[in-house]
């Protein structure tokens, strides 16, 4: 269990580099940076991938359908919905709303998977929220009530609900699969899908993609959040379960603004600082204890009675 959590740390801080990647290559648009993240992901994953493509040939045959939902909805769907919201929104009101991602995996995870956190992974999503949004907005009322929400949030929304969808399909389905054949599957599919899209962005005209900070940017995008955050995140899942996994995004502000810090020079305040201490303590919370699955809890009730009698 504990590797898990480790996993779905480092997974986290794979994704706050994404965001920061992000801002410096935003410049070029939505449909070719996920075209291009998941065609350098492909590209390094596809010599693995075709030898367990061809020694399960007849799994893939039998079970292509929700490798199709996974790479739509948290491959193609949530890159592509993150990067257009990032047009239209700023980066306050996008990490905000970032924050509704465990609330969307938990009510999905209820409903489909019957799902149960305790009382207390319960409080530690609550507090772990709070203290993301208090990182967000500097610990400032003037910043809650002064935004101003607009299409782009909506998109992120969308993205947001993309992704608790996929961590669903995950801890359903992806354990059938040998790790690389079911990613390259999903990458391919991405790419195919993608490229008619980003063809277009080019033949309007985009900025130069061979520069140095693009290159590296893109890079980093196809290995780090496309290969290895992915393979992390969806074994994390596996093991604990979508509705607590996702509670460890609401570190991702925390573990952006230490990146920014560190590499863009910004500087952090104590109201951030104290933000930060409310996430960590709610994860911490969060992993404590075992949320149930509704079918177990019933099974358990009836060995109870059973027992009894």
């Amino acid at each position: 269990m504990f590797k898990s959590y480790v996993l779905l740390l480092i997974t986290v801080i794979i994704f706050a580099g994404n965001l920061l990647v992000g801002r410096a290559i935003n410049d070029l648009p939505a449909f070719t940076i996920t075209f291009f993240r998941c065609f350098i992901a492909l590209l390094i994953i596809l010599p693995f991938g075709i030898k367990q493509l061809k020694a399960k040939r007849e799994l893939f045959k039998k079970e292509w359908k929700p490798l199709i939902g996974m790479g739509f909805t948290g491959i193609i769907l949530f890159n592509l919905l993150v990067y257009s919201s990032l047009v239209y929104t700023t980066s306050t009101n996008a990490a905000i709303v970032e924050t509704t991602a465990p609330i969307f995996t938990i009510i999905i995870g209820a409903l489909f998977l019957k799902e149960r956190l305790n009382k207390l992974q319960y409080f530690g999503m609550v507090l772990s929220l709070t203290g993301a949004i208090w990182v967000i907005t500097k610990g400032s009322w003037q910043v809650i009530t002064g935004l101003q929400f607009n299409i782009g949030d909506i998109i992120m929304l969308v993205a947001m609900l993309m992704w608790s969808i996929y961590s669903i399909l995950v801890k359903e389905h992806n354990s059938k699969y040998p790790a690389y054949g079911g990613l390259t599957i999903m990458l391919s599919l991405a790419v195919v899908v993608l490229f008619p899209f980003a063809l277009v962005e080019w033949l309007r005209g985009i900025e130069s993609l061979f520069t140095l900070e693009k290159i590296l940017g893109l890079l980093y995008l196809g290995i780090f959040p496309s290969i290895i955050a992915l393979m992390f995140w969806n074994k994390g899942v596996q093991d604990i379960g979508p509705s607590r996994a996702s509670i460890f995004l609401n570190l991702l502000p925390v573990f952006t603004i230490i990146g920014a810090v560190l590499f863009l020079g910004e500087k952090v305040i104590w109201a951030q600082l104290f933000g930060g201490f409310l996430v960590i303590t709610g994860v911490i919370l969060s992993t404590r204890g075992k949320g149930k699955r509704k079918d177990v809890m019933q099974e358990e009730k009836l060995t109870d009675k059973s027992i009894k009698v």
